[in-house]
């Protein structure tokens, strides 16, 4: 399995070859800097650590400071494990671009989804609330009963009711590859993956 991380730009539209319109995810994939390697010997699992963006070294605690310094890499911004990336393809300090992708490749987006707060059942769970007349009133949003008769005198578990919405990590899966600029460590990819512009990505062959 290969993968990068990276971070979101927004979404455009680009024209194929027969002038069909295509709405796509421009994202800013790399550079990635390897900055640790798994192997089942050590840790029990194969994985390649990755980091990617700049943060300012007093903003990182010591721990990972010295993390880095022990590798001699520079510090990341973000940095995460790619499971079943074969450490003997990479070393540690080494560079991948996004040219590790080509066009027509399907791949898989793990991000962060917006987060829209405390949303009450209509939002959250598309219910249609309750009649608009014939002596309904102040329950034109709610949800409408929550428990059973009799038995069992509670309220089950599960049960859709309001609450915070979004700001959970979401995996869309089999997005198409449509651009790749290496120049840039751009890719555009068919489509809508999941946060807000400028939001941090794991974007996986697969």
């Amino acid at each position: 399995m290969t993968g990068l991380l990276g971070k979101k730009i927004g979404m455009t539209r680009v024209f194929s070859a027969k002038g069909r319109h295509i709405p796509v995810t421009v994202v800013e994939l790399g550079p990635c800097q390897v900055t640790g390697l798994r192997t089942p010997e050590r840790d029990g699992y194969f994985a390649v650590q990755l980091g990617f963006g700049f943060r300012r070294p007093k903003l990182i605690n010591q721990p990972m400071t010295e993390h880095f310094k022990k590798l001699g890499v520079t510090a990341s911004r973000w940095t995460r494990e790619i499971r079943d990336m074969a450490p003997a393809d990479v070393k540690v300090g080494e560079i991948l671009h996004c040219d590790i992708f080509s066009v027509g490749d399907r791949v898989k987006v793990t991000a962060t989804s917006k987060g829209r707060g405390f949303q009450g059942v209509m939002k959250r769970h598309g219910f249609s609330g309750s009649n608009a007349s014939h002596g309904t009133h102040e329950f034109f949003r709610h949800g409408g009963a929550i428990g059973a008769h009799t038995y069992p005198g509670r309220v089950w578990k599960n049960l859709r009711m309001p609450g915070r919405m979004g700001a959970e990590q979401v995996t869309v899966r089999d997005l198409e590859v449509v651009r790749v600029d290496p120049d840039a460590n751009l890719v555009m990819l068919k489509g809508s993956i999941p946060g807000p512009p400028g939001g941090f990505l794991i974007v996986r062959k697969g």
